[in-house]
């Protein structure tokens, strides 16, 4: 091929990711012209096509044209492949299966068994391409020609067609002059050639040798209009509409009688056909059209995707900037209600104030053992109620901005602290001696018979040693009653102040919890725009190799 068959690679690479960046369904045409487009740049021959609906003597035409009965003719539609014809010295027919197994035999009579159609006018599943090799000058050229089923049987060959018809460079459009162009015919030319791209096309007039002078007149006229409407991708000077009649020019060929051939008007079909085939063979863009109108359909899609994310994004950003609104609504109304009982569960916190408010309280329910008591009844009930509310606005914080991340606050009582009280061993011995004398002296007089601290009730009598001993006794008591009194209240004010301490520690990381809960980015992040984006910068990226 010419110096811009690696240009055509290129763009074809090009069009070929452009399937997964556009998302083509296996079913899209698009997707099935790109991948013939690039099967079409890899082929070093100039593929001649020739297609038209049932029984319109396309094969005979091309059985005409390599001047022996090379393909399968017949009155019901036979062509059941699409069959290749190229190059060979000997002819030889190449069967290729799905399961990768090649079939060769010598001549054609295989074609009956691989390329027609069965009973049921269905295509052989099992066929994956047909290769039927002979020795033509136009094929020594580097020249193939493509044989295609009917257009008017099954939707099956229909599609075929369509994706073959992409890969051929020249199009023989075979009409029937009894029929005129029918409006498939003329659909066909709209649909499947000129928005394809495909313009190089010639059509060929058959049967009219059938219709009387007057008629062939009126035919010819009406389908030159319908050729001169038809722009045409040809070199200049040369025609689109030719004459032939396929049958007797095949009869003519087999006989070797050439008056019969330029009667049938195949031999000036073959002198102009062979002279576009040279011409567009030396041109070295004659390919590039089919794909300019491929990737033309591509950018449109491309165009249209892109716009499509670009407003998607924009919805998704403007559904942002509402949702970060609302949320910092939330946030405000969340955080003051919660702040308000913190700040007045902070102000009961406060120490000076929880001991002036408990302090006296406590110490008396640690002397008198009814700590539990006062704490179920006084103390707890309040801490309750401010854990309550806290977490009350803390749950509300989880269940809007969806995040299950904060720890309830859960405020745990401390154990009452260890209470030692001991007396001092001179109390408890002026005690254990104020009992042996009340106990032991009075009742039997034995007393004035010992010495020691007894004698004095020799001078002052019993009743003076006994009032003396209770006054000590009591004022050591009142001492000891202080003492103790004492020692509670310092008890209360420890408990109470690590108490303040821990608690105030369980709120500063509960409310250091519930900021990250209600954090709100300075740009909220989308998943979905960051995949959308890259969609975005796909399409940007394919549109500029395009």
């Amino acid at each position: 091929m010419k110096t811009s068959d690696d240009h055509l690679i290129n763009i074809s690479n090009t069009l070929n990711d452009a399937i997964e960046v556009l998302s083509l369904d296996d079913d899209s045409s698009l997707k099935k012209d790109i991948l013939s487009l690039g099967n079409y740049c890899q082929n070093k021959n100039f593929r001649l096509a020739v297609f038209a609906p049932f029984n319109y003597g396309k094969s005979t035409l091309l059985n005409a044209l390599l001047g022996e009965k090379t393909l399968p003719i017949d009155l019901i539609p036979t062509t059941g492949a699409a069959i290749y014809v190229k190059y060979g010295e000997q002819l030889k027919t190449k069967i290729t299966l799905n399961d990768g197994q090649i079939i060769e035999q010598e001549g054609t009579n295989i074609l009956k068994q691989y390329a027609t159609l069965d009973d049921n006018r269905c295509m052989n599943q099992e066929v994956n391409s047909v290769e039927v090799y002979c020795n033509h000058s136009l094929l020594k050229m580097g020249v193939e020609f493509l044989d295609l089923p009917g257009t008017n049987d099954r939707e099956e060959q229909n599609q075929l067609v369509k994706d073959q018809l992409l890969t051929s460079d020249l199009i023989i459009q075979v009409v029937d002059a009894r029929k005129l162009m029918t409006l498939e015919e003329r659909e066909n030319f709209r649909d499947w050639l000129l928005n394809r791209g495909i313009n190089s096309v010639i059509l060929v007039i058959n049967f009219l040798n059938l219709l009387e002078p007057q008629e062939q007149k009126d035919v010819y006229y009406r389908l030159r209009f319908v050729a001169e409407s038809f722009r045409s991708n040809l070199p200049s000077g040369f025609s689109n509409l030719y004459r032939v009649d396929a049958l007797p020019a095949l009869r003519a060929k087999l006989k070797g009688d050439n008056n019969g051939v330029q009667t049938s008007g195949l031999s000036m079909f073959e002198s102009a056909l062979q002279t576009i085939i040279i011409q567009q063979k030396e041109e070295s863009s004659f390919r590039r059209k089919r794909f300019d109108k491929i990737s033309e359909q591509v950018k449109a899609i491309a165009l249209n995707q892109k716009d499509n994310l670009i407003k998607k994004i924009e919805n998704i950003e403007q559904k942002l900037d509402k949702e970060k609104e609302i949320k910092q609504k939330a946030q405000q109304v969340i955080n003051q209600g919660f702040q308000r009982y913190l700040s007045d569960f902070y102000s009961w916190l406060y120490l000076p104030k929880l001991l002036n408010q408990y302090q006296n309280e406590l110490a008396i329910a640690l002397e008198q053992n009814t700590f539990q008591q006062w704490c179920d009844n006084h103390f707890c009930n309040k801490i309750i109620t401010y854990q309550n509310h806290i977490n009350e606005w803390g749950n509300k914080a989880c269940f809007f901005f969806e995040n299950d991340d904060l720890t309830s606050l859960n405020i745990s009582i401390p154990e009452p602290p260890e209470i030692s009280i001991s007396v001092s061993a001179e109390i408890e011995e002026e005690s254990n001696y104020l009992d042996n004398i009340t106990t032991v002296g009075i009742p039997t007089g034995i007393g004035f018979l010992l010495g020691g601290p007894m004698a004095a009730a020799v001078l002052g009598g019993a009743s003076y040693l006994l009032n003396k001993t209770t006054t000590q006794a009591e004022k050591e008591a009142i001492t000891q009653n202080s003492q103790n009194s004492s020692t509670y209240v310092k008890l209360a004010q420890n408990y109470l102040t690590h108490f303040s301490e821990q608690v105030f520690l369980s709120l500063r990381k509960y409310e250091q919890e519930l900021v990250k809960i209600m954090d709100i980015p300075h740009t909220l992040h989308s998943s979905e725009v960051a995949q959308l984006s890259d969609k975005i910068q796909r399409l940007d990226d394919l549109l500029t190799r395009l």
